[in-house]
């Protein structure tokens, strides 16, 4: 991630982004571009069209040792109340492809689309997915998973930016896909695009399938609120939210934030909450957990800008 531009890199770049045919945004606002809804602005945002530019821009961006913030869909960060002083990258959705059994789309694609795709093209094996708020490629490099599926039971292959700026081709074989893990991680690659391997199916019973999965996420999880997801990692032998639950802080606050009464391994912004908030928020959870079960949280959630 960028820590800081000059005025000249930052002009630099836009331009350079433009002629790339590159939407360029100066100052955004990260509370805007993240499920949190906190953050303050990015020096400059770059939504490229497509994975060949998105390339280009990271070969020039680590030329001048300044690689950017890849944004998805915000849905797994909390991003710094000052901001970010660098660049911020994301890819446009893009259109799926369906090729037989397959589906090829571009990482900036959010995940619902894709699952929608599948479910139009009689294609099952996606229905895990729907209602994880995320893109293609941050559900890929993080191996998302729920309700028994995860990435690595459908990815075939992926696109991927080196270090360079090159492309390559990774196979599912070599991510090294884990429990909230991939190579992309280790490894200076960025995803710019994946291919999926799915079962024919009746539309209308993938449809019930993602419908089901969706009701059971209404019912459980507090999407009426804004938050980042699951907030910390599930502890080996254990679930997060019931530790946390059990522990006595079903509802704790501090500040905007608060552990959600709904499902406790949820941190949710109640109105108003800063960076600040959820920082000391989920330090005072971890303290209390670990006293109370010898288990330390780990967050699954990116600080961005800031450690916590």
């Amino acid at each position: 991630m960028a820590v800081g531009m000059t005025g000249i890199q930052r002009a630099g770049l836009m331009e350079y982004a433009r002629s790339l045919h590159c939407e360029v945004r100066e100052d955004a606002p990260m509370a805007a571009l993240t499920s949190f809804k906190i953050g303050g602005p990015c020096a400059c945002l770059i939504t490229a069209p497509n994975g060949e530019a998105a390339g280009l821009l990271l070969a020039r961006c680590r030329e001048e040792g300044e690689p950017p913030l890849l944004l998805g869909n915000g849905s797994n960060m909390l991003v710094a109340d000052g901001g970010i002083s660098g660049a911020v990258l994301r890819l446009a959705p893009g259109e799926v492809k369906a090729e037989g059994n397959r589906l090829f789309c571009s990482a900036g694609l959010p995940l619902k689309q894709l699952c929608r795709a599948a479910r139009d093209h009689g294609l099952s094996g996606l229905e895990f997915a729907f209602g994880i708020p995320g893109t293609v490629g941050g559900a890929v490099y993080m191996n998302a998973g729920a309700y028994g599926g995860e990435m690595k039971d459908v990815v075939v292959s992926a696109r991927a930016a080196d270090g360079e700026g090159a492309l390559r081709e990774v196979a599912a074989a070599d991510m090294d896909l884990g429990y909230r893990h991939s190579v992309f991680m280790s490894r200076d690659l960025t995803v710019l695009s994946a291919v999926f391997e799915l079962t024919p199916d009746d539309p209308a019973a993938i449809n019930g399938r993602m419908e089901e999965f969706m009701r059971r996420r209404r019912e459980k999880q507090p999407l009426e609120y804004p938050s980042a997801g699951s907030f910390f990692k599930r502890p080996a032998g254990h679930y997060a939210g019931a530790l946390i639950e059990s522990s006595g802080l079903k509802g704790f606050g501090v500040g905007g934030a608060q552990v959600s009464e709904k499902h406790a391994g949820f941190v949710i912004n109640r109105g108003g909450a800063t960076c600040a908030d959820v920082r000391e928020l989920a330090r005072r959870v971890i303290e209390r957990v670990e006293r109370e079960h010898g288990v330390r949280l780990e967050p699954e959630v990116r600080f961005i800008g800031v450690t916590l």
